[in-house]
């Protein structure tokens, strides 16, 4: 069973499968369906690709460099690259700041930016979460206090996805402490080689270090380079979480998850196994019901709208389900998903058919699955948000 869509949006899921099939490197989709680590010239590798067809992003205005396409072609878009085993377009600057700039920014910040972003020559890391102000984000202790031209800024950021990736950070900083929480934030942008930054790795479980530390140590920063009004930060921050938070549903990665417990089942002989099938049918049958759901969100929302407590429901109910199917894939594994190496999760050589057995990566994959219900919000704050929008009265 799927959803029905029109004829020129199958059209075009056809012609967006036909060039994945084309320009995917084999190597990179070997590594993608396999569970395997990508490196960053990985991901500029695809994402060059997508910038020479106009795709690089999907969710920006034409006259940005966006390719014009209704929610559904964005939509169908994100799930038939990833079933066609490409990289998740994990860039925040794409998916996040530039969104943000693009709403609020001013032309200069436009102009010296976006291209860029565009052309991945430059890298964005989101410095929002510190210690002790990751849900609670609005308790934040990071200052920002202006010295003539500049914004004198000290604090600690963690959790920084792909910082070690990035050359510029965007930040959420306190530029009014004695304000309500809320009021006294600010949005500014800064270049990770200023003086006085530090990024440090966090190792992960499973062996990565796509999380990182971001120390900030009297850290000189242009007045040009806040965006919008000052204290006026956790306006902006709120539509780009709304935008954040409906692509972590990640209805495109279940789907891709899913076709490789079936290729995992047919492996291990299990294809006929009832009450695995059962399980599998059953999150398809999840999978549909979210899908629907966030198919009559795009249907009710313009791209550049931004969402409100129905990105916090698809978010929890897409994050759980990916979660799930990755417990399935580690059952039908059996004991062979159990020993974590972390050189499997690397493929080494240039031939895409090393290492060719994909449960040599399933005990980091499933350590990885963690995460998913904890950032971009926990799955609890995120029922809160969800109760208090919604049963308010």
């Amino acid at each position: 069973m799927r959803l029905e869509f029109t004829p020129e949006e199958e059209a075009f899921r056809q012609e967006v499968r036909a060039f994945v099939e084309a320009e995917l490197d084999p190597a990179i989709k070997a590594k993608v369906e396999r569970g395997l680590r990508l490196e960053k010239a990985d991901y500029v590798a695809w994402y060059t690709k997508l910038y020479e067809k106009g795709w690089i992003t999907p969710g920006w205005p034409e006259d940005h460099g966006g390719p014009g396409w209704t929610p559904i072609q964005k939509y169908l878009f994100d799930e038939e690259t990833l079933l066609g085993g490409a990289p998740r377009i994990i860039a925040s600057g794409i998916n996040m700041l530039g969104p943000v700039l693009i709403a609020f920014g001013t032309p200069e910040q436009k102009e010296k930016y976006l291209p860029a972003i565009r052309r991945s020559e430059s890298w964005w890391a989101q410095g929002f979460s510190e210690p002790g102000a990751g849900s609670d984000l609005a308790s934040m202790r990071t200052t920002a206090v202006r010295e003539g031209n500049h914004y004198i800024v000290n604090g600690h950021k963690i959790w920084t996805s792909y910082a070690h990736f990035c050359d510029k950070l965007f930040c959420l900083v306190k530029t009014d402490k004695d304000a309500k929480p809320q009021e006294g934030i600010s949005f500014l942008l800064m270049d990770l080689g200023t003086p006085g930054i530090e990024v440090r790795p966090i190792k992960l479980y499973e062996g990565g270090n796509d999380l990182n530390e971001v120390f900030l140590d009297n850290v000189r920063v242009p007045v040009e380079n806040l965006v919008g009004e000052e204290n006026k930060g956790w306006t902006y921050a709120k539509y780009l979480l709304g935008h954040e938070r409906t692509g972590i549903a990640g209805i495109g990665a279940s789907k891709q998850q899913l076709l490789r417990v079936k290729r995992l089942l047919a492996e291990q002989g299990l294809a006929a196994d009832l009450h695995i099938q059962r399980r599998v049918t059953e999150l398809e049958i999840e999978l549909l019901a979210l899908e629907a759901t966030g198919l009559r969100i795009l249907g009710e929302n313009q791209i550049f709208s931004a969402p409100g407590a129905e990105a916090s429901m698809l978010k929890v109910r897409g994050t759980e389900l990916r979660q799930a199917i990755f417990e399935l894939l580690y059952e039908v594994a059996g004991p062979a998903a159990i020993p974590f190496s972390e050189e499997a999760m690397f493929l080494e050589g240039e031939d895409p058919l090393i290492g060719d057995d994909e449960r040599a990566s399933l005990a980091a994959n499933y350590l990885d699955s963690r995460k998913l219900s904890i950032y971009g919000g926990t799955n609890e704050v995120q029922r809160n948000v969800t109760a208090q929008m919604l049963l308010r009265g």
